[in-house]
């Protein structure tokens, strides 16, 4: 029997996939936003796929903001964009 692959939702493209293909912006209990890139940080995750076109949908559309219900600071998109970017 196959194990059960867990699927996330993009935020930029909305297209469902696994969560292992997948970056997780998490806000830890205190409020902070950070990148968890082992997915085993507390908090509520949101996931974004691993290509800069669906992070810049996101933020044009303010889909983290939105995940989140706060104002998401610059520094998590130009953490989020430069890890996209040394990956490509």
């Amino acid at each position: 029997m196959q194990k059960k692959i867990p699927m996330r939702q993009c935020l930029g493209c909305r297209e469902m996939k696994p969560k292992r293909d997948l970056i997780r912006v998490v806000r830890s209990p205190e409020g902070t936003i950070s990148i968890d890139t082992k997915g085993k940080a507390p908090g509520r995750g949101a996931y974004i796929c691993h290509d800069l076109q669906c992070l810049r949908r996101a933020i044009k559309g303010k889909a983290i903001s939105r995940a989140f219900e706060i104002e998401i600071p610059q520094e998590i998109y130009d953490h989020l964009t430069e890890e996209m970017e040394a990956q490509s």
